[in-house]
């Protein structure tokens, strides 16, 4: 599975999630050893995680 990395590090305090992909540094540091299923676990989850970051962010 391709990486959600969109080269744009930049992790949130509060929740340790990448405001351009939504891995946390370990997930970031492990993606490629990830099994398939670990990455695809993890991919899902990034959109819910986006949107959170998104709703969070001050006007």
């Amino acid at each position: 599975m391709k990486s959600p990395c969109v080269e744009i590090c930049a992790f949130d305090g509060r929740t340790g999630w990448c405001r351009a992909c939504g891995r946390t540094k370990p997930e970031c540091r492990s993606w490629k050893k990830a099994q398939p299923h670990q990455q695809r676990k993890i991919a899902a989850d990034l959109p819910r995680r986006l949107s959170k970051l998104a709703a969070a962010k001050p006007e």
